[in-house]
C-alpha cells in the first residue's frame, strides 16, 4: 500500500519532537493541540510504527521515531531549500553571515543538532561553521573572539568574569548499572553504597572533576576500574556489569543498543548539577546572526520546560 505524507505532517512531527510536548509544538505553531495530535495520529498510522513514547513529562521519541525525523528532516530542508531558490535577491529581510559555533565532544551529540538544524532551517542563508575542542581550549577561543559562542558544560569556567553563560539544562546526576547488579533491586542508592562498588569513570569536560569533589567530601575513595574518554566504553562495561557508573542524566538514552542491560537509579545523596549553556564573550559586540541563535536556544528551552 502506498503510504501518503503531507508537508503539514512532517512540520507537526518536527514540532512535536524539538519540543516534547503537543501543547508546546501548538504554541510555537499557533495551531490547536488536537490539530497536532490528530496530525501525529494519521503519520504513525501511515507509517505504521509508534513515533512516540507518551509520558506524564512529555514525548519523546521512539528509536523508530528517530529515524523517521532524520527523514523528516531531509524532506523539510529540501523544500525549504527549493523555496529559497532565486529569492537570494529578492528577500532584504532574509538573516544573512556567519556563525561560528564552538562544542564539546560530549555536549555535541545531545545539544547541538536539534539546536543546528532548526536554526538552519529558520535561517538558510547563514552561513554556519562548528569547531569542537576541550572546554579550556573553548573558553580561548572565545576570548579570543575565534568562536561566537559555544555550547559547553558551564560548571567551573576557568575565567568566569571573562564569560556570559545562558543555561540550557540542569541535569542531574544518576547511577548506570546492569539490570542484573545487586545494587538494581533498589531504587534509590547512597554514594557509600555506589563507593563499594568499581567505577567506571567518564573522563572527559568535567564531569570528572565534578564527581571527584563529591567523593571527597564525602570522604569516599571508590575502586576506579576505569577512565576513559568514551561514552560507549562505559555503556559496554556498565551494560556487562563489571562496574557502575555515576553520569549526568541528560547522557542517558533509553534508545541506545545498551538500554536492555542498562539501568539508572536515583542518588539519595544531593550532587551538583551538570550545567550545559551557551557561553559567549563577555563585553563583545553581538551580531544578529548570534542574537538569533540565542533567541532559538532560549525559546527551545522554554518549550522544553513547560512541557515538564
Amino acid at each position: 500500500m502506498l503510504r501518503r505524507f503531507t508537508l503539514k505532517q512532517f512540520r507537526y512531527f518536527l514540532a512535536v519532537a524539538d519540543t516534547a510536548s503537543v501543547a508546546a509544538a501548538a504554541r510555537l505553531l499557533n495551531i490547536a493541540q488536537s490539530a497536532v495530535t490528530k496530525s501525529i495520529q494519521e503519520l504513525e498510522e501511515a507509517v505504521g510504527r509508534k513515533l512516540f513514547e507518551r509520558t506524564p513529562k512529555g514525548m519523546s521519541l521512539t528509536q523508530d521515531g528517530y529515524r523517521f525525523k532524520a527523514s523528516a528532516l531531509k524532506v523539510v530542508d529540501a523544500v525549504n531549500e527549493a523555496g529559497q531558490i532565486g529569492s537570494e535577491d529578492g528577500d532584504e529581510h532574509q538573516l544573512k553571515g556567519s556563525l561560528t559555533i564552538g562544542v564539546t565532544s560530549l555536549v555535541a551529540g545531545y545539544y547541538l543538532a536539534d539546536l543546528l538544524t532548526r536554526f538552519q532551517r529558520a535561517h538558510p542563508q547563514v552561513k554556519v561553521a562548528v569547531t569542537e575542542d576541550a572546554p579550556q581550549f573553548l573558553e580561548h577561543l572565545l576570548v579570543n573572539g575565534e568562536v561566537d559562542l559555544a555550547i559547553m558544560i558551564s560548571n567551573e569556567l576557568g575565567d568566569p568574569q571573562a564569560l556570559v553563560v545562558e543555561p540550557l539544562t540542569h541535569s542531574t546526576h544518576r547511577v548506570w548499572l546492569a539490570g542484573t547488579h545487586p545494587l538494581a533491586a533498589s531504587s534509590e542508592l547512597s554514594l557509600a553504597e555506589c563507593a563499594k562498588e568499581p567505577q567506571v569513570v567518564l573522563e572527559v569536560a568535567r564531569v570528572e572533576a565534578v564527581l571527584r569533589g563529591v567523593w571527597s567530601r564525602h570522604g569516599l575513595k571508590p575502586e576506579v576500574l576505569l577512565r576513559t574518554s568514551s561514552l560507549e566504553a562505559v555503556r559496554s562495561l556498565v551494560g556487562r556489569g563489571a562496574g557502575i557508573a555515576i553520569l549526568p542524566d541528560f547522557l542517558y538514552r533509553p534508545w541506545t543498543l545498551d538500554a536492555d542491560r542498562i539501568e539508572v537509579r536515583t542518588l539519595r545523596d544531593a550532587l551538583p548539577s551538570i550545567d550545559v549553556g551557551l557561553v559567549w564573550r563577555r563585553g563583545s559586540q553581538i551580531r544578529d546572526v548570534v542574537l538569533a541563535f540565542i533567541a532559538l536556544a532560549r525559546e527551545q528551552q522554554q518549550s522544553r520546560a513547560k512541557s515538564w
